[in-house]
């Protein structure tokens, strides 16, 4: 079998969602025997259709132009047995690339009008392959990709072997939710699998694909943090994390989601330890985390016999989480308290702090 997999993400290796989607359908098509080739759509050069219908007339089955569509892309295209659509959702449907790349296949049917149960088609001329879309976006909801869906099967109809859609997408190189991201990517290598010797996905399979990843109140109230730190900042979001800007809580729970998500679990592999912290002045109140095994958790209110209990104003501890203040210095001067394993102190860092991923993606 004979696979084209096409990316139309603008984005490179390591940003795009799109991508490592795409990247595990593939390994999971070759596993099972599938001759694979990857194209990203944003290195070729595929002008717009004009229309013309030259490829109905002068050249039945060409195009007018002479681009990388004509020459190299639309030959793989209908000499493919399936081609996978990889495009990330812009404006609740595919992006501009994919969009382009489709219409240029116009080539691939005649001009001639047939109809059946009241429905007007055009014949093909060539061989069209089978269809697989794969989108993401951010928004955590599943009814975002139906006007995606929608058109696409009405056009490919049942030429549409699968649809596989994965919302929040943004949270997927978090590693607070490794374990269920890992096991979303598996389930994709294994819609790749699956496709390859039945032309379908189960529904077992698809149901781990759109597994939820975070509560989606939590998932909205991280995210508005983060673009409220880009805006403060001037960044976009890839050059904020480029300078390890760190969103700023406002509320104590909003502090225990950041620093959950910001939790290192290779530096507590080993660790057995909970740290309690006492807020006063804009946000009074108490919470704290339990370590232990590489794992955490974090809750409103006290724990019995903590390790380590910093007594701080919360917007000055908000100053350290966020890298502007020094937490040594501001510990020198008086500005908060610590009581307890002072080692913990000076393992916070460790524990939250910026770090590369232990399997980077």
């Amino acid at each position: 079998m004979k696979v084209l997999a096409l990316n139309s993400s603008p984005r490179i290796q390591g940003q795009s969602k799109t991508l490592l989607m795409l990247e595990h359908l593939v390994k999971g098509m070759e596993k099972a025997g599938a001759e694979v080739e990857l194209v990203h759509l944003r290195k070729k050069k595929i002008k717009n259709c004009i229309g013309c219908f030259t490829c109905w007339t002068k050249t039945p089955g060409t195009c007018i132009h002479k681009d990388d569509m004509t020459r190299e892309l639309y030959p793989k295209f209908i000499g493919s047995d399936i081609v996978v659509m990889a495009t990330p959702l812009y404006h609740f449907t595919m992006n501009a690339v994919m969009k382009t790349f489709i219409e240029r296949t116009l080539p691939v049917i005649q001009p001639y009008l047939r109809s059946k149960d009241g429905v007007t088609y055009h014949p093909l001329r060539d061989r069209h392959p089978g269809v697989v879309i794969l989108s993401v976006a951010g928004f955590p909801e599943m009814s975002v990709f139906d006007q995606l869906s929608n058109h696409l099967r009405f056009m490919y109809n049942v030429g549409l072997f699968a649809e596989i859609y994965r919302p929040a997408a943004e949270t997927m190189t978090q590693p607070v939710f490794k374990e269920i991201c890992d096991d979303i990517l598996d389930a994709v290598s294994q819609a790749g699998i699956e496709l390859v010797k039945t032309l379908k996905v189960t529904p077992e399979t698809m149901e781990r694909i759109t597994q939820p990843i975070c509560d989606s109140e939590v998932f909205g109230q991280m995210g508005n943090l983060f673009w409220d730190a880009c805006i403060s900042h001037g960044l976009t979001p890839e050059e904020a994390k480029a300078a390890g800007i760190i969103p700023r809580p406002t509320t104590i729970e909003e502090f225990l989601r950041l620093m959950q998500m910001a939790f290192n679990s290779r530096s507590a592999e080993k660790q057995d330890t909970s740290i309690q912290f006492v807020f006063s002045g804009c946000q009074e109140g108490v919470c704290h985390f339990l370590i232990r095994d590489g794992t955490i958790e974090s809750a409103l209110g006290e724990t019995k016999k903590p390790d380590l209990v910093i007594d701080a104003p919360f917007d000055v501890w908000m100053d350290v989480v966020t890298g502007k203040a020094d937490g040594a210095q501001l510990f020198h001067e008086g500005r908060y308290r610590a009581q307890g394993d002072m080692d913990l102190l000076t393992r916070m860092e460790a524990f939250f702090g910026s770090r590369k991923r232990e399997n980077p993606r």
